[in-house]
């Protein structure tokens, strides 16, 4: 039970730390100014994501705490959680995790929302995300190759976010119907594409990383024998479905709401497409974050 707790609670940190990073970004890039729509859902979202960030971390870190103890009666006593802080890379992580979650929270509640809070906001997202890469199979590899390891997964982690959070915000503003200010809308997604292009280009290297580390060119041929390798497969699939929704969004959706703007007409029915796409697109990620959240508590081919 405690060990189904510890994927739970990685995903919903996954969650909200590719919101608490992608989303501030995309209204930095998309929108300046006043241009654009009503951004009053971006604090309540934002506040949200950071408190997943920073309650999921310190429920994972007394999880994490009862796998290592074996029992939650252990892992609530002072002792066991000061060692797990103290003694361990993986309590260090979560601890800084949380703190920097909670100084984001602060930041949202505090400032006006703008291109400041946005830019403070997107610094601590960048933080929160690199900071999965220390608990997780990243900070394990040892020798020449653990820097480089640990490099990939930051970006690996980091381009997650920036594809994901950006999403998540697309389809909030997808759901609310944007009225005068569709062509913003419109500007939002042709912008997404470049910035989607870098989060898939970094995602597809930093994966081919990590999966020579972790697999090993060896083992390849195996890689469906054991439940990470399943997994792993699956995470591919995944990925593979949402850059065939991404494509069809920038190269047939997006153009056809720009067409319908641009020639006076209703440009209700693209809008309508492009919103079950992006929340097809989102739900798929969601999936993929789940599947994640598994591996990282799964052995790696190359650890047995």
């Amino acid at each position: 039970m405690v060990e189904v707790a510890v994927i739970g609670l990685r995903w919903l940190q996954y969650s909200g730390a590719v919101v608490l990073l992608g989303a501030p970004l995309f209204l930095l890039y998309s929108f300046r100014g006043s241009d654009g729509p009503d951004h009053s859902w971006a604090r309540p979202t934002l506040i949200v994501a950071a408190l997943l960030v920073a309650l999921g971390a310190f429920a994972a870190l007394v999880a994490q705490t009862a796998v290592m103890a074996g029992s939650l009666t252990e892992a609530i006593k002072p002792a066991s959680l000061s060692f797990m802080v103290s003694g361990t890379a993986l309590g260090m992580a979560m601890v800084a995790r949380a703190a920097v979650a909670l100084l984001g929270l602060v930041m949202i509640v505090a400032m006006r929302p703008g291109r400041a809070l946005w830019r403070l906001t997107v610094a601590a997202g960048l933080v929160v995300a690199a900071s999965f890469a220390w608990t997780g199979h990243g900070a394990a590899t040892e020798g020449p190759g653990g820097l480089l390891h640990l490099v990939a997964d930051i970006l690996h982690a980091v381009a997650a976010a920036l594809w994901l959070g950006a999403l998540a915000a697309l389809t909030i503003l997808l759901s609310r119907r944007a009225g005068p200010n569709d062509i913003a809308v419109h500007r939002a997604l042709h912008g997404f594409a470049g910035l989607g292009t870098l989060a898939v280009v970094l995602l597809a290297l930093t994966g081919l990383v990590n999966s020579w580390f972790l697999v090993g060119p060896s083992r390849v041929a195996s890689l469906g024998a054991n439940a990470y390798g399943q997994l792993l497969i699956a995470k591919l699939v995944l990925f593979a479905l949402m850059l065939a929704l991404a494509a069809g969004n920038r190269f047939r959706l997006t153009p056809g709401l720009g067409s319908a703007l641009s020639g006076g007409q209703d440009p209700r029915p693209a809008l309508q497409q492009l919103r079950r796409s992006v929340v097809a697109e989102t739900l798929v990620g969601a999936v993929l974050l789940a599947a994640v959240a598994v591996m990282g508590t799964l052995a790696p081919p190359s650890a047995m």
